[in-house]
């Protein structure tokens, strides 16, 4: 049976490894990208561009497929990118395309774990304000105004409560779609 990879070149550096490796890591790239990118222009072919490549390696014109993508970073990075993935609750991946499409939630300083308790409390309140509408219903219905006035100063701040709560809610939704991306640029888009 031939095991033999037409791909695959094996090449004795004389001594130029180390330097070759230093290289690699200095402009972040593997060790085959770079001899691939010396090989190619000594023999006067050019690299095929960024996309072309991305395209051929799934069909991935039109940007809906997943690739699994190997990146460089220092220790300190790769540190830094495991803590705020963590913190947000998401994998390596989806962080990281988040921070792409530059979703606020995941690049600004506030947690999105503060964010979603905040919205949870503010949910709960108005639950209880839902609660609270339907026992003075009641209480009114049957005709018992004394315990329905126990509920005037709800009804006082009702709305203001529930403005409040639909800002909120707003504000941490916008915070999770990616920037320059509304509704409208996408229907636009689809069209």
């Amino acid at each position: 049976m031939n095991t033999h990879n037409p791909g695959f070149v094996t090449v004795n550096m004389r001594g130029l490894k180390s330097l070759l490796v230093e290289r690699a890591q200095a402009e972040r790239v593997s060790v085959s990208v770079l001899v691939r990118r010396a090989v190619a222009r000594e023999l006067g072919v050019g690299e095929a561009p960024v996309q072309a490549k991305l395209d051929a390696l799934q069909g991935l014109a039109s940007g809906s497929g997943i690739v699994k993508l190997s990146i460089r970073l220092t220790t300190d990075e790769a540190e830094r990118l495991l803590a705020g993935a963590g913190s947000a609750g998401l994998s390596r991946g989806a962080y990281l395309a988040g921070l792409i499409a530059g979703i606020p939630a995941l690049t600004s300083s506030v947690s999105r774990t503060d964010q979603l308790a905040a919205l949870t409390a503010s949910n709960a309140q108005l639950s209880s304000l839902s609660r609270n509408i339907h026992a003075l219903t009641r209480f009114l219905s049957l005709g018992n105004v004394p315990q329905a006035l126990v509920y005037r100063d709800m009804l006082d701040t009702l709305d203001g409560d529930v403005r409040r709560h639909l800002t909120q809610a707003a504000g941490l939704l916008a915070d999770l779609r990616p920037r320059g991306h509304t509704a409208e640029t996408r229907h636009r888009a689809s069209r």
